[in-house]
């Protein structure tokens, strides 16, 4: 897969919702990242940034939990495709992310909060 080609929606195995979370913080060995999440679902997100992280590493992410839903989570990703900042392209800069380690009681909240939203 290239850097602008992104998974077809129709091979996701779970839903996403969209979802603004103004703030991810990726840590990891590297300067910190800010961006957003666009999308979310019990398996990862997608992060809108202009510094995407190259696919195949792995990076650690903390986020805010979307309403109702209160706290925030950490846990350990890795970066399935990316996006590279260009005015000509005509996607925005980011990158698709898969959850690791995220605790299965937060993937279960965060699955009924998407179905809720669909």
């Amino acid at each position: 897969m290239n850097d602008i080609e992104r998974p077809v929606a129709d091979l996701r195995r779970n839903l996403r919702a969209p979802l603004i979370i103004q703030k991810v913080h990726v840590h990891g060995g590297r300067p910190t990242i800010f961006g957003y999440s666009k999308n979310i679902s019990r398996s990862g997100m997608y992060i809108a940034t202009t510094n995407p992280i190259e696919p195949g590493q792995q990076l650690e992410l903390e986020f805010q939990l979307p309403a109702p839903l209160k706290g925030t989570a950490r846990c350990q990703c890795e970066v399935i495709w990316k996006r590279p900042f260009g005015s000509h392209l005509p996607f925005e800069a980011g990158m698709g992310i898969k959850f690791i380690d995220l605790p299965e009681e937060i993937s279960e909240k965060l699955d009924d909060w998407v179905r809720s939203h669909h």
